[in-house]
Formats: structure tokens, C-alpha cells, sequence
């Protein structure tokens, strides 16, 4: 007979820790032990964990396991951004990507191994599709990037903020993106805020009134085109969920958002949605929405038709829907020097959907 496989600590969200304990013969309490120690201290070793008693440090041993992705290298960019690349499986890597900004440290956090969704100006959707990241695959990544970057002065975690806008489509990962975000705002494991953690989705409809209901956190919309027709061609999830339904679901995930507004991310491309008509078109789209908008100046990859729109055509742009009072910024490009800026995440894919090679006629 062969013995049953450790149980990785890090899948478990706090409810599923404390059930595990219980299902061990433990209080419930140990869960909440072992959680600080896993998350809080970042414990690599049951033998860390003190406040444990020795014969249940024992009995962990044998049972579980602390199994975070493996670090395979890391690139520091100089601009002070930092991207690590974490191996998830044989020929499978992912990226995350740590932003600084004065007193805020952003992580960039991957979902997913690829992403399945193609839209045509990212680089990540052009190298296919693997498989979903576990929830101690999605969590690793923090777990990693808060050891890596130690603390400040005065013992404070350097990572304020974290984005799921790495590789992937978080809501097409349901149940391990939630778990991975409950664990992100527990207090015995990353205490961060509601305001402080942000889903960026293209727009998976069901998926965001689940999310709302669920595990309401800050919202980010990959929107990149004002009309179905072009987002059609540049998000194909659009010919799913068109506009007027993705209006509407915007509509009810305020409803219990933490913030009073949604943010639309809008890339930049030269000549294809970047014209005064286009502005207008986004400001009758989101008229009835509460909303602020970040301009994306693309960041370019091999083989892409697309070029990043002028920096004049940005700022007009950007003074089009400032005009009507909309709150508009435009992001900064960071880390491009290593291939870690929005839209430049691409790891390593092992493409099991075959996408990328009938894409180049050999399949």
C-alpha cells in the first residue's frame, strides 16, 4: 500500500485549515496557530512553529507539507521593479511582479498557467493554455515575493497592495482565486484591505456577480475598446458577455464593492481605439457606471501588429474623458527593461489547448 500524499497548508483558506485539523483530531485553534506561522512569519518548517508542541510538529511532519512554487529566478529591473519567475510543473512557469511607488508596493500576481482567453494585444494570451494554478500556486507567489523583500525599518510588510493582473483570468480560476484572496485579507495570515487587493477580469460576467456576493474586493475591468465590434476583435471573451452585459454586471458588483467606483483598464494602441471618437464612445458607454479610467500605454512583444499610441494622442485622449469628469490616469510603464510591464508577462506554457500551433498552420 502506498502512503497518501502530504496535504500542502498553503490550498487551505482559514475555514478549510481549521476543517482539516478537525478531521486530524486537533482544536481548531491550531489552525489558527499554524496560519500566522505559514503566512504572517512566512515558515517554510514545521519545526519553526514553537508554540506547537512537539508531538504535533511531529504529526504534521507526516501528514502535510509547506510546498510554495519552486523560485526559479528573479530580475531586478532599474527602476526598482522586481519580477520573479516561479516553476508550477514540468515545462511550466509563471511571473509575478513586484511595483514600487513611494510608500506603496504593488505585487502582480498570476491565476493561471497561459491564459485561455487570446485577447490579441497581450503576450501572455498568445502563448496558449495549460491548466489553473492551485490556490498554494496563486498565495506562493506572496508568500515568496514577502520573503524576498524582507521589511522596512520600522518591521512593516514592503507589499501594501496586490493586483491579480498577471498571467491569466482570475475569474475562469473561481474557486482557487478565492480562496488565494481570503487568505490575502485574514488577519491571521496577510491582513491586507478590501480597498487593497484588486481582480482585474475581461469580463466574465457570472463570475463577478459570484465574486460580489462571495468575496467582494476592488475591480478591475480589461475593457480596451468602446463599442462590441472592436472589442469583439480584441477581447473575443466580448462575443460572450457584450458590453451591455458587462455595463450591468459592473452596476451590481458596486453594490458591494469596497470602493464606490469600478476601474476600466483601457491599453493604448495607435490608431485602433485611441481617436476623439472612440472618447466619446467610452463616455456614453459608462454613463450610468461610477467609474475612473487607467490608460495603458502598450508595451510591445514579438510578432504583434500593434504600436503604442503617441504620447500626445494619450494625453488628448486622457483630456476627453477628464473633460466629462472622469477621473483618468495614466500608468506608468515599469519594468520594461525586463519584460515585467502590463501586458509582457509570459513565462513558460506548455500549451494544451494547441491554439498557438493552429495559429501557425501546423495543427
Amino acid at each position: 500500500m502506498f502512503a497518501p500524499a502530504p496535504v500542502n497548508l498553503l490550498d487551505f483558506d482559514l475555514p478549510g485549515l481549521v476543517a482539516w485539523f478537525e478531521s486530524i483530531g486537533e482544536k481548531p485553534f491550531r489552525a489558527r496557530q499554524v496560519m500566522r506561522w505559514l503566512h504572517h512569519f512566512g515558515a517554510d518548517d514545521f519545526g519553526q512553529m514553537t508554540d506547537l508542541a512537539k508531538t504535533l510538529r511531529v504529526k504534521l511532519e507526516s501528514l502535510a507539507c509547506i510546498a510554495p512554487p519552486v523560485l526559479v529566478a528573479g530580475q531586478d529591473s532599474s527602476d526598482g521593479t522586481r519580477k520573479w519567475a516561479l516553476e508550477v510543473g514540468v515545462n511550466n512557469r509563471v511571473e509575478t511582479v513586484f511595483i514600487p511607488d513611494g510608500e506603496r508596493g504593488t505585487l502582480c500576481v498570476s491565476t493561471q498557467v497561459g491564459c485561455a482567453l487570446e485577447c490579441r494585444f497581450c503576450s501572455t494570451g498568445q502563448q496558449g493554455f495549460n491548466r489553473n494554478l492551485a490556490t498554494a500556486e496563486i498565495i506562493g507567489q506572496l508568500w515568496w515575493a514577502n520573503r524576498a523583500m524582507g521589511r522596512d525599518p520600522k518591521g512593516d510588510r514592503l507589499i501594501s497592495n496586490v493586483v491579480l493582473m498577471g498571467m491569466g483570468e482570475p475569474l475562469l480560476n473561481y474557486d482557487n482565486t478565492v480562496r488565494a484572496l481570503q487568505l490575502m485579507l485574514d488577519d491571521y495570515a496577510y491582513g491586507l484591505s478590501r480597498r487593497r487587493v484588486t481582480v482585474s477580469t475581461s469580463g466574465i460576467v457570472p463570475a463577478m456577480d459570484r465574486l460580489g456576493q462571495d468575496c467582494p474586493v476592488a475591480l478591475a475591468v480589461s475593457l480596451h475598446a468602446p463599442n462590441d465590434r472592436l472589442r469583439d476583435e480584441l477581447v473575443p471573451i466580448n462575443r460572450k458577455y457584450p458590453l451591455k452585459e458587462l455595463m450591468a454586471a459592473c452596476g451590481r458588483y458596486l453594490e458591494f464593492a469596497p470602493r464606490d467606483f469600478i476601474t476600466f483598464e483601457y491599453v493604448m494602441l495607435d490608431g485602433i481605439n485611441d481617436s476623439d471618437a472612440h472618447a466619446r464612445e467610452l463616455l456614453a458607454l459608462v454613463r450610468e457606471v461610477p467609474c475612473k479610467f487607467n490608460l495603458i500605454p502598450f508595451n510591445p512583444f514579438p510578432n504583434t501588429a500593434y504600436k503604442r499610441s503617441p504620447a500626445t494622442r494619450v494625453r488628448a485622449f486622457s483630456s476627453r474623458l477628464q473633460e466629462a469628469g472622469i477621473v483618468t490616469t495614466t500608468r506608468k510603464t515599469r519594468g520594461e527593461d525586463i519584460d515585467a510591464a502590463c501586458g509582457q508577462l509570459a513565462g513558460k506554457v506548455e500549451d494544451r489547448s494547441r491554439r498557438v500551433e493552429r495559429r501557425l498552420g501546423v495543427a
